[in-house]
């Protein structure tokens, strides 16, 4: 596991000045601790202890540099998450043991949420009202200390109390905005049903309007159409926000009654006082789940249920008492979309808290690596498992991964916060793709990760206690609650079809020679194709090499308008960059498609196109947000370690999809083969710092828990726990 040698090491620990600094001068001699020739034997014994004692400890100043990490990566909602650390650490009535039954589990995560908001005092729907980063803050805490607990403060406040304030209007915020914050009003959000998720549109179930009563009714008209999966329904839930398709009798052609399409409805479930479930209602339970026990799922159905004309969320369409159906959106598909638009904050949550997960999963992983002895050279002391470069090659890209992903999704939340403050359309519509993005690429990364924890923890990793099944269980339904993954990209790539249309199809001769001629300009200044060969590491650690491999590159416009005014069949345009050369693809792919298969069925067979588009575009957002952090560090040692995790970040990306960029030639054989190289080399110097990057996470071992994942005495905690 030797890294490179020095000639192609040159500038590996460079600032982003182009200077090597002090700092990483140290950790490169450091990295000379596994290079030691094997002493005289009569000094084994002495350079055994020495050796074994550098595998173990921290860089000269690595508590400075974690410290600092960790100041960076703070938001400024911390202060609020130790507090509710400090609440559940003094409170071990409230800690989720390592087993414990269905039940058990609920009325646990239950009381943990009550003592939440009734003991620590967090008022969690008034920080959603009042400052939504806040508010993520706090459910990323909660979810710390159980995933469930996280979900089940979803489910009260962002979908229920969410629904209430962002679909109905001042009535309804003055009639129940407390009773939901203080939790007396524990609801639910019953959207999906047993035939219809994703497919909102496509939902059954409906709510009739009688104007003789001046009331809906709500119906569940076949099996498929009960709503299920629904948390809190299934044992807390005294109130439910219902999704239905409204209905007015005799204002359709004919005398027909007339569907004005999906809305949503507040419906009581049970009764306040006794919490016996309502006539007219049928709620079942769900059963036991492969995770998120604490959560209680349930399935409803309603048999011509009664409710009163104001419970309808009446925000984007409205019934009057003499049944005449009024909104400020003129056609169900804008209505439809702006209802939808204004649930977005539970994918921004869902987002914010799998980077937590990972987090947790990585700091268990690499201080069991740290700690965990195995072989050496003959006749020295066993070398820790992370002095490994296969172990390296499993861990290193991830704990990068994880700060990309980080300072991404801390950025997605200060867009929301923004958004709903502003209401700006175009910010909404930036939110809408950038959450459908990145919920569905880091989850999904999330999710095979922590089994890859798994197994470089070995047999320990198996063992409940150390976490990764429950992380495991709890977490992979983020996958696919708030938006499957797959359907979420979707909507990411029809949305980078949509600008490419309207920017290169529809405009005037003007306004696209125009838009060539800026692009033109771009395309100028970027790097000529000789650099297909560039291997250099200057080169290869430039953050514009690395964007440019990355994101849309304006070439493919020149190609769009030469055919398009030229007729230039014969034309062979230069390399193009992958998210580039997969949307101008895939759109000419559709176009052809769509020619005998129509729109839906191009589509499909174009999918798997189109989903390697999306996720293509999303990196690229991820590194670039990545990128603009690490240049906006203000400590110099902070940026030049936040810089070398970019770098591993950026190069081993490309190095997975290395495949790409040689069928266009857009690198050489040999500058693959240095890439890889240099991933190898990056893996092994964020290895010398990966302690203090974990401790910079800022993890307590409250929330860690893993007996191997402790910051000390490892062993010692594990050992207690079976019984020692």
């Amino acid at each position: 596991m030797a890294p490179p040698p020095a000639s192609s090491r040159s500038g590996a620990g460079e600032s982003l000045s182009g200077e090597e600094s002090p700092a990483m001068r140290r950790l490169r001699r450091l990295s000379l601790h596994l290079l030691q020739p094997s002493p005289p034997a009569d000094q084994v014994a002495e350079s055994s202890l020495a050796l074994a004692a550098c595998a173990g400890r921290r860089v000269e100043g690595g508590a400075d540099v974690a410290a600092a990490l960790a100041a960076y990566l703070r938001g400024r909602h911390r202060a609020a998450q130790m507090r509710l650390f400090d609440f559940f650490r003094a409170r071990p009535d409230l800690q989720t043991p390592v087993e414990l039954t269905t039940a058990a589990h609920r009325e646990l995560c239950f009381r943990q949420l009550r003592a939440l908001v009734r003991d620590a005092g967090v008022r969690p729907l008034t920080l959603m009202a009042n400052d939504p980063a806040e508010y993520f803050a706090v459910m990323e805490a909660a979810g710390g200390a159980d995933i469930s607990l996280g979900v089940k403060l979803g489910v009260q406040y962002s979908l229920w109390g969410g629904s209430v304030i962002n679909l109905g209007t001042k009535k309804h915020r003055d009639k129940y905005f407390d009773g939901i914050d203080n939790l007396d009003y524990p609801g639910c959000f019953a959207m999906t049903e047993l035939h219809h998720g994703s497919n909102v549109q496509a939902l059954q179930t409906t709510a009739t309007f009688d104007p003789v009563t001046d009331e809906f009714i709500i119906n569940t008209p076949n099996d498929g159409a009960i709503k299920w999966w629904i948390g809190n329904a299934a044992v807390h839930g005294k109130f439910a926000t219902v999704f239905a398709r409204l209905i007015l009798p005799l204002q359709g052609k004919g005398g027909e009654p007339a569907d004005m399409g999906i809305h949503a409805f507040i419906v009581p479930i049970r009764d306040l006082e006794t919490h016996d479930v309502l006539p007219g209602i049928e709620i079942n339970d769900c059963g036991h789940k492969i995770g998120l026990n604490g959560v209680d799922n349930g399935a409803l159905r309603f048999r011509s249920v009664r409710i009163p004309r104001d419970n309808l969320l009446n925000r984007f369409g409205d019934v009057s008492r003499d049944g005449k159906y009024t909104s400020s959106l003129p056609t169900i598909n804008k209505r439809f979309a702006a209802t939808l638009g204004e649930l977005v904050g539970g994918r921004v949550g869902i987002a914010y808290c799998s980077v937590g997960v990972l987090k947790v999963a990585v700091t268990i992983a690499v201080r069991y690596a740290l700690l965990r002895h195995q072989f050496g050279p003959p006749k020295q002391p066993e070398i820790s498992v992370l002095d490994y470069q296969s172990h390296q090659h499993k861990l290193m890209p991830m704990l990068a991964s994880s700060y990309a992903f980080h300072f991404a999704t801390v950025q997605l939340v200060d867009k929301y916060s923004e958004m709903k403050k502003t209401s700006d359309e175009d910010l909404i519509a930036d939110v809408h793709v950038l959450s459908s993005g990145l919920k569905a690429y880091i989850t999904s990364y999330t999710a095979k990760s922590i089994s890859i924890c798994r197994e470089a923890c070995g047999g320990h990793g198996y063992a409940a206690v150390n976490r990764f099944g429950a992380l495991r269980n709890d977490h992979d339904i983020f996958q696919t609650f708030e938006g499957d993954n797959t359907v979420l990209l979707q909507q990411v790539a029809g949305d980078l079809l949509k600008q490419y249309q309207e920017k290169f199809k529809g405009g005037t001769l003007s306004v696209t020679w125009n838009y060539l001629r800026d692009s033109m300009g771009t395309y100028l200044s970027q790097p000529n194709p000789v650099t297909a060969r560039w291997e250099g590491e200057d080169h290869l650690r430039d953050p514009k090499f690395q964007l440019d491999a990355f994101r849309v590159s304006p070439l493919f416009i020149v190609t769009e308008i030469c055919l398009m005014f030229t007729s230039c069949t014969d034309w062979k345009p230069s390399p193009q960059y992958r998210t580039s050369r997969l949307l101008h693809s895939v759109a000419a792919r559709l176009q052809k498609h769509s020619k005998t298969l129509g729109g839906f069925g191009a589509w499909n067979r174009c999918l798997n196109h189109l989903l390697t588009l999306a996720e293509s575009h999303i990196e690229s957002v991820i590194l670039a947000k990545f990128i603009e952090s690490v240049k906006s560090c203000p400590d110099e040692r902070t940026r030049e370690v936040l810089k070398l995790v970019c770098d591993l970040y950026a190069l081993d990306r490309i190095w997975k999809d290395i495949g790409t960029y040689r069928n266009v030639d857009y690198v050489a054989p040999n500058k693959a083969k240095a890439i890889h190289k240099l991933t190898d080399y990056l893996s092994y110097q964020v290895r010398l710092v990966a302690q203090e990057l974990i401790d910079a996470f800022d993890l307590p071992d409250l929330i860690i828990r893993a007996p191997i994942g402790m910051q000390s005495e490892a062993y010692a905690q594990y050992t207690q726990y079976v019984g020692f």
